[in-house]
């Protein structure tokens, strides 16, 4: 769990943003609001606090390299815990059926509705952004949990669809873009014909970690220095259907968004500015320098 205190829940639009606070951090915060919600449910307590402890360096930055998958690295680092759950009463495979959605819990909504995990990273996006009307410790006062969904009144509904929103809007910012484009193409090099020895130091890295091994590497070493001093000398535009990328130009695409809607007294909330960000996708980029 120390590991997470390490690695940015933004990934790389920590480079370029206020957006800071770590996987650690978020963890704690699940965990919280299933400690409110849900006091006696030990078993999701665990699940929330583990629930991100497969994450690679950079988060959801750098995921899918040589298929690596924070979700099977996360059941293994949990698997590898059962003895720590077991004294306290749990079992590894319980909290991975938690994690997994395939038994009630909390932590589980219903399709299409917004969760506890992403409640806490839309609030704790939107103070990192000055986003947020309500102080959180207010808003979570109006809220309630049917099964595992949050529920509010209308306006309190309508607050967090704007949380939503601007989150989502921030993913396809060009500081959120760039930065994201331009890391994952200094991993590719990196970790071009890779062994098994430095998938399995790569899977367990930090962020520093991850810049130190980018600045040893001869093949990366002066596109990270450039990359860590200016990294706002980079901008992402929309690519045309038909534009080839140029040499300088790095493809990037935007495939999914987080866009879970609250409930209103039991019925999920609609959203048109939600559905138009849904329209959206897939977005492909083109990064470049300026």
């Amino acid at each position: 769990m120390r590991r997470l205190a390490f690695i940015a829940h933004a990934g790389a639009a920590s480079i370029t943003t206020t957006q800071r606070y770590s996987r650690l951090e978020h963890s704690l915060g699940v965990l919280a609001l299933v400690a409110h919600f849900a006091p006696d449910d030990h078993a999701a307590r665990a699940a929330a606090l583990l629930h991100d402890v497969g994450h690679l360096a950079f988060s959801h930055s750098v995921e899918g390299f040589a298929g690596l998958n924070h979700h099977a690295i996360g059941r293994a680092r949990i698997r590898s815990l059962d003895p720590v759950l077991r004294e306290h009463g749990l079992d590894a495979e319980t909290v991975i059926a938690i994690d997994e959605g395939r038994v009630p819990s909390p932590l589980f909504a219903v399709a299409g509705g917004l969760k506890l995990d992403h409640l806490d990273s839309f609030l704790r996006s939107g103070q990192a952004h000055g986003r947020t009307v309500s102080p959180p410790w207010e808003l979570l006062r109006r809220l309630r949990l049917r099964g595992g969904t949050v529920d509010a009144d209308a306006a309190t509904a309508a607050e967090l669809i704007d949380l939503i929103v601007g989150e989502a809007r921030g993913h396809r910012a060009s500081a959120n873009v760039a930065a994201v484009a331009v890391l994952r193409s200094l991993v590719a090099e990196l970790l071009a014909d890779a062994s098994g020895e430095l998938l399995d130091r790569f899977a367990a890295w930090t962020d520093d970690e991850l810049w130190a091994a980018l600045l040893a590497d001869p093949r990366t070493a002066e596109r990270t220095r450039a990359f860590r001093r200016s990294p706002d000398a980079w901008r992402a535009l929309l690519r045309p259907a038909d534009a080839v990328p140029g040499p300088a130009q790095i493809e990037h695409v935007i495939a999914r968004g987080y866009l879970d809607l609250p409930m209103v007294d039991g019925e999920l909330r609609g959203s048109a500015e939600v559905l138009e960000l849904r329209a959206g996708l897939p977005l492909r980029y083109l990064v470049e320098p300026y």
